[in-house]
């Protein structure tokens, strides 16, 4: 397939999980991807791993920090003259590890939960929309989660964080759709990935991998690469007439009111 021939993206995310999987999979269908993550060494992995002759690049990037993300902006542009697609994928689930309740929530991992999920995804579409709008042409796709929807999939902060993802995506598509830049947000439910990793390794560990995925209506987890095929479709002429849409990629767990006890 080559939906995305000689197509511009830029990737965040892109050293691990989700963002890695949409790098590849956008090179293998003929993209120039930009891949951003905050860890070189992710990166590293993920470059490793493209297919043989793809044009990309790779930057350490901090998505929260205004200036790093304009320099990747402008770098994309000048390298490769425009930007066709956006993938923002970077997020952080917990700096603790924990989920305590809101009477035990600390200011500081709100601070920096929101500043990674929702400023960075909004500081992404800021810096690049203008290159979009100016051609008349481009699509944004959002990660957000199931955790943006419902209660139960996240800390209270991680999940304030995706809701307002979910909301931004709306509000950018009402601004942007007039110059043909389409704004959708993909809703993960339970993937493994290097975010989640600590919840299949404690599951593991206590004989409890059986549940894993058990609340969802499949009766599993994902896989990374089932994301990134919604990304990359949502991002493709193939939703040309999709905007402002948050699409749940979760086995069916938000079809359902997925009680605790419901499912066997």
């Amino acid at each position: 397939m080559d939906r995305f021939d000689q197509r511009v993206a830029i990737v965040t995310g892109a050293g691990s999980g989700i963002g890695s999987a949409t790098a590849l999979r956008l090179a293998r269908e003929g993209a120039h991807v930009v891949m951003a993550d905050t860890s070189e060494a992710g990166l590293l992995e993920t470059e490793n791993m493209m297919p043989e002759g793809s044009r990309y690049l790779r930057r350490v990037v901090d998505v929260a920090d205004e200036g790093q993300v304009q320099s990747l902006v402008q770098e994309t542009v000048d390298t490769f003259g425009r930007i066709d697609v956006l993938c923002n994928i970077a997020g952080i689930a917990s700096i603790t590890g924990g989920h305590p309740p809101v009477t035990g929530n600390d200011r500081g991992e709100w601070d920096k939960i929101l500043s990674v999920n929702l400023i960075g995804t909004m500081l992404l579409i800021k810096h690049v929309a203008p290159h979009m709008q100016s051609r008349g042409l481009g699509a944004i796709v959002n990660t957000a989660s199931v955790a943006g929807i419902r209660s139960g999939a996240g800390g209270n902060a991680y999940s304030a964080s995706k809701a307002g993802v979910i909301n931004l995506t709306m509000t950018a598509a009402c601004d942007l759709g007039k110059d043909n830049v389409r704004v959708n947000a993909v809703c993960p439910g339970l993937v493994e990935t290097g975010m989640t990793k600590a919840v299949f390794d404690y599951a593991r560990a206590n004989e409890k991998a059986h549940k894993l995925g058990a609340r969802c209506e499949l009766r599993r987890y994902g896989d990374p690469e089932e994301i990134a095929a919604a990304i990359l479709f949502l991002a493709s002429d193939d939703a040309s007439y999709i905007t402002g849409q948050a699409l749940p990629v979760d086995g069916g767990n938000t079809a359902s009111l997925n009680l605790p006890g419901m499912k066997v």
